[in-house]
C-alpha cells in the first residue's frame, strides 16, 4: 500500500514537472506583444498633453500630414495581431459614420507586404503610417501600452483618451461624441 502511494506520488510529480516544461503552445508572435483588455483612459481637458506631429509615409506609398484641428482617432495595429484583425471592421465603419473625424493607423512591428494585403482586403480607407517611431511622440501622454491601442485626439490637438485593446462600436462612439460635445 505504501509502495503504491509512493509510486502514485512519483508519477504525479513527474507529470507535473514534464507538463510545466512546455510553452503552452504559444508562438513567438503571441509572446512579443501585450494584449489589452479594452480599458478606456480618459483625460480631463485641463490635464491633456499636445499630441505629437503625425505625418509621414503611409502603407499605400503616399505621404500624409495631419494638421487639422479636429478630432482624430489613431489606431496602433499589426496584421499578425488577432484582436487588431477583429477590430478593423469596427474602425472602418466608424470612420464612415464620423466623416468629420480623421481616422489614422500606425502600423507597428509588421511586415509591410502582409500589412498592405491585409489592409486592401479589408478596404481600410484611412491612412496608415509605417513609421513606428511616431509612437514615441505619445510617451508623455498616453503611450500605446498594448497592441492594439487606439488614441483619441481632441479638437485642440491634445491627447484625450486611449483604448488599450480592441475598440467597440459603443465605446469609441462614446469617446468621439463626448469630445464633439466639448
Amino acid at each position: 500500500m505504501i509502495r503504491t502511494s509512493r509510486r502514485f506520488i512519483l508519477i504525479a510529480v513527474s507529470a507535473l514537472v514534464l507538463t510545466s516544461c512546455g510553452n503552452g503552445g504559444s508562438s513567438t508572435a503571441q509572446e512579443s506583444y501585450i494584449s489589452g483588455n479594452g480599458a478606456v483612459t480618459f483625460i480631463s481637458a485641463n490635464d491633456r498633453q499636445v499630441a505629437p506631429k503625425l505625418s509621414g509615409d503611409t502603407l499605400y506609398g503616399t505621404k500624409f500630414d495631419f494638421t487639422d484641428k479636429k478630432i482624430a482617432v489613431v489606431n496602433v495595429w499589426a496584421s499578425w495581431c488577432s484582436p487588431c484583425r477583429a477590430e478593423i471592421p469596427t474602425l472602418s465603419a466608424l470612420s464612415k459614420k464620423y466623416s468629420d473625424v480623421q481616422f489614422m493607423g500606425i502600423l507597428t512591428r509588421d511586415n509591410l507586404a502582409n500589412a498592405e494585403v491585409f489592409a486592401r482586403q479589408l478596404a481600410v480607407s484611412y491612412p496608415n503610417f509605417i513609421d513606428d517611431s511616431l509612437l514615441l511622440g505619445f510617451r508623455n501622454s498616453l503611450p500605446a501600452n498594448a497592441i492594439p491601442t487606439t488614441v483619441v485626439i481632441d479638437k485642440q490637438g491634445r491627447v484625450a483618451a486611449r483604448v488599450s485593446g480592441p475598440v467597440t462600436v459603443s465605446g469609441l462612439s462614446n469617446l468621439i461624441e463626448r469630445l464633439t460635445a466639448e
